[in-house]
């Protein structure tokens, strides 16, 4: 069954609301894992009409989960992205506290990623210990561009709607040096949610991705960093057209249930 976009009030006082859409896989299950996903579009997609593939794999495993489109109320812009993505997880947060406290994840792809990570790092500071994972899928998280396989983004078309992204999204507002909004130069990262970082051999990001895993890792922060085989990962987000096919739902399923699994029973092989 097809999810519709609906408002969701995100500040009570300013009366602030914006689009989500929820995907229930929980099949009444008490503790379902809760799954806060924002989507891609480079900073600069406006409209979400379709389904995402992601959210509905996190679903299809038992998650209940929550898309929300930062970019509407926010214009892709920082910081107003991040304060609404970061509003939304308040919102969730304090949804969950009635009854048994399920497992809270904040997850995204591509720019997506990039608010994900923005997220954590938020709610290390202001909410701590109120998420338990946060997974990034080819997470846009260096506005540098200067990575060696991001030299590759070139040949998909990528790098001039990257370029273009990262300029809308920073613009003037100085994020350039923000954690928040660069979270792959972030000076601080122990205590954040533990992550799990997807990317495949195919994907320009794949460096980047690497690069704040092992930041992550070095801080102290539990990480699961993989790079899946060419036409087996995320690039599918960047040309559905040219990458047709290659969606791999039964390896990121099989990746997320590990990942719930082992925050589930705090056994982290990573």
């Amino acid at each position: 069954m097809s999810s519709e976009w609906k408002e969701m009030e995100v500040d009570g006082a300013t009366h602030r609301t914006m689009p989500i859409r929820i995907y229930d896989g929980s099949k009444e299950a008490r503790k379902a894992p809760v799954v806060l996903y924002f989507g891609c579009g480079s900073f600069l997609d406006k409209s979400r009409d379709e389904e995402s593939p992601i959210a509905r794999v996190f679903a299809n495993s038992g998650a209940v989960v929550i898309e929300a489109d930062y970019s509407q109320p926010s214009e892709n812009v920082f910081p107003m992205a991040l304060e609404f993505a970061f509003a939304a997880l308040r919102c969730v947060s304090t949804k969950r506290k009635v009854g048994r406290r399920p497992l809270l994840f904040v997850a995204g792809a591509e720019a997506g990623g990039n608010v994900a990570a923005g997220v954590a790092l938020k709610a290390r500071d202001q909410m701590p210990n109120e998420i338990d994972g946060q997974i990034l899928l080819s997470p846009l998280v260096d506005p540098l561009m200067a990575t060696a396989s991001f030299r590759e983004a070139e040949d998909t078309g990528m790098r001039d709607r990257w370029t273009d992204g990262w300029n809308h999204y920073l613009g003037s507002s100085g994020g350039f040096c923000h954690p928040y909004a660069a979270p792959c130069h972030c000076s601080r990262l122990s205590g954040v949610a533990p992550a799990l970082i997807l990317t495949s051999e195919d994907d320009p990001l794949r460096d980047e991705a690497a690069g704040y895993a092992a930041r992550l890792a070095a801080a102290g922060v539990k990480v699961k960093n993989r790079v899946l085989p060419a036409c087996r990962g995320w690039t599918q987000i960047y040309d559905g057209q040219a990458t047709a096919g290659c969606v791999p739902p039964d390896e990121l399923r099989a990746e997320f249930e590990n990942f719930v699994e082992g925050l589930e029973n705090r056994t982290f092989c990573f």
